[in-house]
């Protein structure tokens, strides 16, 4: 009998947890896409691959050029780790196969320059390439004034996202976890790469 009502009251916490998990998701959103800064989203939002792919290109381009291994190193590092969290994150999409806010919640959330959107909304695979890179990027050049910028610029592109209703917050979250946790990763990763690549 005891086994069965401890069953019970964990089974209920978790519902519990659920609901109020959905309600804060929905909630936050909801008053983060009624921010009036629609137009700076989406420019924040049109960045990320732009960014996110023709740093790490300029770099690798640069490097190859005046031959230098170890800027060519430092490409590929921060190439991989933008390259690992997107993909982690459009598999997650593949399988969470999470509805877009703007779609399962019209009369609440408005879409601004993304209407169009139709893939899964869990993670916010741009939220995981910028904090990939971010991470990427200050782990490769632990300076102030690269980390800071980073960090400021990758947390715009997660709160552009919302704000244009197209993701929530814990898809900005884990996206965020997912580039986060790349970036650190792909420092091992990189070990192996540069045997492959360089034989070091």
């Amino acid at each position: 009998m005891i086994k069965k009502v401890s069953i019970l009251l964990t089974l209920l916490l978790i519902t519990s947890f659920k609901c109020n998990a959905q309600n804060w998701d929905i909630n936050t959103l909801n008053k983060i896409n009624e921010w009036e800064i629609h137009g700076a989203s989406k420019v924040i939002s049109n960045t990320t691959p732009i960014i996110t792919i023709g740093l790490p290109s300029a770099m690798g381009i640069y490097a190859l050029i005046e031959k230098d291994k170890p800027l060519l190193k430092k490409a590929i590092y921060i190439g991989t780790s933008v390259i690992e969290a997107v993909g982690i994150s459009y598999v997650t999409k593949e399988i969470v196969d999470r509805e877009r806010p703007f779609l399962k919640y019209p009369d609440k959330i408005t879409p601004y320059g993304a209407s169009g959107i139709k893939s899964s909304s869990f993670p916010s695979s741009h939220t995981a390439a910028a904090f990939s890179l971010a991470t990427s990027l200050s782990i490769t050049y632990p300076k102030w004034y690269v980390i800071a910028p980073s960090a400021i610029w990758a947390t715009s592109v997660g709160i552009a996202r919302m704000n244009q209703g197209v993701h929530y917050p814990s898809d900005v979250i884990t996206g965020a976890v997912i580039g986060v946790g790349c970036g650190f990763l792909n420092i091992y990763a990189n070990r192996w790469l540069n045997k492959v690549l360089f034989d070091e």
